[in-house]
């Protein structure tokens, strides 16, 4: 996910896609403990989303 594909999204779109990568991150979270997880590196993938997201969601709209 690219910020450039964020920036066209209305803050309710922001927040549902928000609200939906934190539940994915917690569920990887869960894998991850049950020893479930195959590839760590997705739990890197989704934060770094959320940090996109989170500046998207706080950058001045022109």
């Amino acid at each position: 996910m690219k910020f450039t594909e964020l920036k066209d999204k209305d803050t309710k779109q922001l927040q549902e896609l928000l609200k939906s990568k934190k539940l994915e991150l917690f569920e990887l979270r869960v894998k991850l403990k049950t020893m479930q997880l195959n590839k760590p590196s997705e739990i890197r993938a989704v934060r770094k989303d959320i940090a996109r997201i989170s500046t998207a969601l706080n950058a001045p709209k022109a």
